[in-house]
């Protein structure tokens, strides 16, 4: 197969796309307008094989791509575009789009404030450890994607602010954490999208972990598999892509790559096919995961296929998660209760090879609550939760109980059931806006819960 040359449009260059004169008017003048808050970036590939253009805009790749006017509040947009359009405005636009930016919770659950280890006193920026067994890497080469979905909740990596990012060179300063912290037996590296990088320099940063002997799991979170599965078929070195998995493999590590598919239309072209059979076929494996985003894939159908396409091809669904609390989160939410009814009738309509899948998860500041399900329960109708994951590893598969909410969207819309004023992880005295983090000390045999204004 002939290698195609990827290519990437922004907010400016997309006008040059073939595919702009189908792009409607008010989808165009937000682009203009919302682009200036929040990333956009897509690429040929995704123009030209993902996209049912007759379906726009109701397309769900395109709504998965293309900023919409919707998604911020008609009196936020309107103040929006009217800055933009006067030169004069331009500090007081700056100034407007900060003011939205910060508004829309850019790090939630904790990840600047609570999840950021430190070495000899030093924290360590580019690292994110909130959960005892494992740790995240944000390489500064990964901190890009192929194309950014609308949905991100990590675009406050792509809009060019510095002090919203976390992200390190150092890939030296991971090597020496780990070794202090022999508990730790995953890593994940993400972005951004680690699969942006070469292969050289992605082996940089992965061969110094092999040599950590308690180190079983090492994962890639990318969407790279969906928007431009030539990164393991047909770019230039995607055959040192592979030979690097292989050699992880070979090393007796794990390798997992965690495969961002948000809708079945990113598994059908055949080349997204082939890159699973690749990827599989170094002894790695892909395991699918997505949040629930309305607009997108709303539907157990969508879900249905996904699953059943994914084990096909030999990859393991793992997570439905329910849309983070930041960025348009308003656009793409739904009440918990539809979710869970989304996923139930998924789940009832696919064999048992597809449930693999957890879910609908939300991943807290907490650590990641499942709804388990709705029940009634002396005479009270509510939404059994549990950890799949917790700051605190005694939380994890203890079943606990919220009042059901029909238009709760999130974990902090909900109340505790059965009279109680807290749940049983927060403290009876203090309110539920505190934050109870789970610190790592430097000596790994160490550790407390505390809590945090």
């Amino acid at each position: 197969m002939d290698a195609e040359k990827f290519k990437a449009y922004n907010a400016k260059s997309i006008a040059s796309s073939p595919y702009w004169s189908r792009v409607p008017q008010d989808v165009k003048d937000a682009l203009a307008s919302v682009s200036k808050v929040l990333p956009f970036r897509t690429n040929e590939y995704v123009l030209r094989e993902l996209i049912d253009w007759d379906r726009v805009p109701d397309d769900p790749v395109f709504r998965l791509t293309f900023p919409h006017p919707d998604m911020l509040p008609p009196e936020d947009y309107r103040r929006l575009c009217q800055l933009l359009s006067s030169p004069s405005s331009e500090a007081a636009a700056a100034q407007f789009i900060a003011m939205l930016r910060h508004r829309m919770n850019p790090h939630p659950a904790g990840q600047m404030t609570h999840n950021v280890p430190t070495l000899d006193g030093r924290p360590l920026p580019g690292l994110q450890h909130k959960y005892e067994e494992t740790v995240l890497f944000f390489p500064a080469a990964g901190q890009t994607c192929h194309a950014y979905c609308t949905f991100c909740f990590r675009w406050p990596q792509f809009i060019g602010s510095e002090n919203m990012k976390f992200n390190t060179r150092e890939s030296a300063e991971l090597s020496q954490y780990l070794l202090r912290h022999p508990e730790v037996t995953d890593v994940l590296i993400t972005g951004g999208d680690p699969m942006v990088m070469n292969a050289e320099s992605l082996a940089s940063y992965i061969e110094p972990l092999l040599a950590i002997p308690h180190l079983q799991n090492i994962r890639i979170g990318t969407k790279s598999v969906s928007y431009w599965p030539q990164r393991f078929v047909t770019d230039k070195d995607s055959d040192a892509v592979l030979g690097l998995f292989e050699r992880i493999v070979g090393h007796g590590k794990n390798l997992s790559i965690m495969a961002h598919y948000n809708h079945p239309a990113e598994l059908r072209p055949e080349i997204a096919r082939r890159a699973v059979k690749r990827i599989t076929g170094t002894g790695a494996t892909v395991r699918i995961q997505s949040p629930i985003v309305r607009h997108i894939n709303d539907s157990p159908e969508s879900w249905q296929e996904l699953w059943t396409t994914g084990v096909r091809l030999g990859a393991i669904p793992y997570y439905m998660f329910v849309e983070r609390d930041t960025g348009p989160q308003r656009y793409f939410e739904l009440p918990l209760a539809e979710t869970y009814d989304i996923f139930k009738a998924a789940y009832q309509g696919v064999s048992g090879l597809s449930r693999t899948v957890r879910g609908p998860s939300m991943s807290t500041l907490y650590g990641k609550v499942l709804i388990d399900g709705v029940a009634t329960i002396a005479n009270e109708k509510v939404f059994v939760l549990q950890f799949l994951q917790a700051r605190d590893p005694d939380w994890v598969r203890k079943p606990f109980f919220a009042k059901f909410d029909p238009v709760a969207v999130w974990f902090d819309d909900l109340q505790p059931a059965f009279g109680d004023s807290t749940f049983f992880f927060q403290d009876k005295d203090e309110s539920v806006s505190r934050k109870p983090i789970y610190l790592r000390r430097e000596n790994p045999s160490e550790h407390q819960l505390v809590t945090a204004s």
